[in-house]
């Protein structure tokens, strides 16, 4: 992306719509594991490719292009509105409690694995929540994402130290909680996304024909071939294996509503210059 940055910045309508093609997927990646709702996410992700569309012409070259973008995404992420589910101010302890009372023995559509994965994305992106936003930016950097201490302190503008000790409390708040709730990551557990299932669509919170997360039959049929590698891991990495066993999430497409942004306001004649 940088060959196309660079032709944006010198006025290159064509490159700058590439740009956007080529980040709005980890933008959105970010966002979405940061806020939970895909609508939420949404709003966030145009507001940072706007950002960064409109501050193309201070990239310097000093970083690589996507860990600049990454840097604006996450200074917008930190000060961006409660997403609707931090509004109910989620806690491990009030997550746990929910785990517990929501299960069934029996399921509305035990063969349906789409489901099934809406559950598991949902409530594994859930638990991301109870992490405050420092924590939560940390872990998902780091542990999820896999990016060296140096380029996740560039992108969060924190010391090496910082972020490590941030890397290191959140790790262990989610693994302690996966292992001590979450019948995924530890078979002892009681709670399964099937035995949740039957609740989840009683209370709304999954509608088959909405679906916020399950967005990939493929990987949800495979799942449970997924899952035994996942339970053979020791202890401390089957929580971070889940994470990245999630399907890719459904991107929209960004451009178009951000050039549409960019000429109503006039910003893309002013970058030029």
């Amino acid at each position: 992306p940088e060959a196309n940055a660079r032709k944006a910045q010198r006025g290159d309508q064509a490159a700058l719509e590439e740009v956007i093609a080529q980040i709005q997927g980890k933008v959105y990646g970010l966002a979405l594991r940061m806020l939970w709702h895909p609508e939420d996410a949404q709003d966030a992700t145009q507001e940072i490719l706007l950002r960064v569309v409109t501050h193309l012409a201070t990239f310097r070259g000093e970083s690589t292009f996507f860990t600049w973008v990454y840097r604006i995404a996450a200074n917008h992420l930190l000060r961006f509105r409660k997403s609707r589910l931090e509004e109910q101010g989620f806690t491990f302890e009030m997550f746990g409690k929910d785990l517990e009372e929501g299960l069934s023995d029996s399921s509305v559509h035990p063969d349906d694995s789409i489901l099934f994965q809406e559950i598991r994305v949902g409530c594994t992106l859930g638990m991301l929540l109870c992490l405050d936003r420092p924590h939560r930016l940390a872990y998902i950097l780091g542990e999820i994402l896999e990016m060296d201490g140096n380029e996740a302190s560039a992108i969060l503008g924190v010391r090496p130290v910082t972020f490590r000790k941030r890397l290191e409390r959140a790790r262990a708040q989610i693994v302690d909680f996966m292992q001590a709730r979450c019948g995924l990551a530890n078979a002892r557990n009681a709670c399964r996304c099937r035995r949740r299932l039957k609740q989840a669509v009683e209370r709304k919170r999954v509608d088959r024909q909405n679906l916020l997360f399950g967005h990939d039959p493929e990987n949800a049929r495979a799942f449970s071939k997924v899952l035994v590698n996942i339970r053979q891991l020791e202890e401390t990495q089957r929580a971070v294996a889940l994470f990245r066993s999630h399907p890719e999430y459904a991107v929209p497409n960004f451009t178009i509503a951000v050039r549409d942004l960019l000429n109503s306001s006039g910003v893309a004649r002013a970058n030029k210059t």
